[in-house]
């Protein structure tokens, strides 16, 4: 039997769901997929418990060919107190000499006008991406026009979900947080399908999103729910393929995109700041040290 410490660091190297499923012991790879889950989330829940909140604008830093890649996670609500915080601190790192990238949409959002601050293209490249996917079936045929009743279904239950975390979250004051983080969890599990756990959809990460929003300083435990939330990205991209192609475009493919962009542009500066929705951080690098590492290759290069 390995050790908790010896297992996560088997699961971290684990690159496919049917590996995976022999790590943990399981009869299957979804089974195996939901128990990585769980020693993953315990044992990095484990460690975070012993760390202190990092001064400055908290993010993950990856050093790649000498270069200081730090990519911080934000939300993004677009919150006066967030915009004010950020602008703060990417005002003191382009005024030392410091480069700038952000995820598509943020720029717009907290740093228009910031001449120095540049935005990638990956949600541009994730909506060519799609289209090139072929995703038609005998069963999409079969049932012509189910597809938009999906999903009209579909945004209807994410309303309602955050509906109903809103509810809860303001009734916290009265009923006392143990019963609200209760309440959330069960609201999290009614509103569940195999597709939430792999993008990081919970009342908790709801809820640590409107703190951060209101108050910058929390930031690192929302940046911390992710850490401990995600697989390994091969395996959560490898899961989303399987049960939302689209999806996994959208969201874990981008954190790829977004580090290749970066290592593509970034020449000469060896101080990078990479500012992206906090579900990104921990992707993006992930992706950046595979460069450092030598298992990616920036070998051929498109912009959107």
């Amino acid at each position: 039997m390995r050790e908790p410490g010896d297992q996560i660091e088997t699961i971290r190297n684990t690159e496919t769901l049917a590996d995976l499923a022999a790590v943990v012991g399981a009869d299957s790879e979804e089974e195996g997929y939901f128990r990585a889950k769980q020693i993953w989330e315990s044992s990095i829940a484990e460690r975070q418990a012993g760390e202190s909140p990092p001064d400055g604008l908290p993010g993950t830093t990856v050093t790649v060919d000498g270069h200081s890649m730090h990519v911080h996670g934000v939300t993004h609500a677009g919150s006066t107190p967030e915009r004010e915080s950020l602008r703060e601190y990417v005002t003191r790192f382009l005024d030392r000499g410091a480069v700038v990238y952000c995820e598509q949409g943020i720029r717009s959002m907290y740093f228009e006008e910031m001449a120095g601050v540049c935005e990638m293209d990956d949600y541009l490249w994730a909506t060519a991406a799609c289209e090139e996917l072929d995703e038609a079936s005998e069963f999409d045929a079969f049932y012509e026009g189910v597809e938009s009743v999906s999903m009209d279904l579909g945004e209807f239950v994410t309303e309602f979900r955050e509906r109903t975390f809103s509810m809860i979250d303001a009734g916290s004051a009265m009923y006392g947080e143990q019963f609200e983080r209760t309440l959330g969890a069960i609201a999290a599990d009614l509103f569940a399908d195999h597709t939430d756990r792999a993008v990081g959809n919970s009342y908790e990460a709801f809820r640590l999103s409107q703190e951060a929003s209101e108050d910058p300083s929390k930031l690192h435990a929302l940046q911390q729910y992710y850490e401990r939330t995600f697989l390994p990205q091969p395996l959560e991209r490898e899961w989303l393929r399987r049960h939302d192609p689209e999806l996994e475009l959208f969201s874990h493919a981008r954190n790829e995109r977004m580090a290749e962009y970066v290592q593509y542009h970034n020449e000469t500066v060896e101080e990078v700041h990479v500012i992206v929705g906090a579900a990104h951080q921990h992707g993006v690098a992930y992706y950046l040290d595979q460069f450092e590492e030598g298992d990616l290759d920036q070998t051929e290069f498109e912009l959107y």
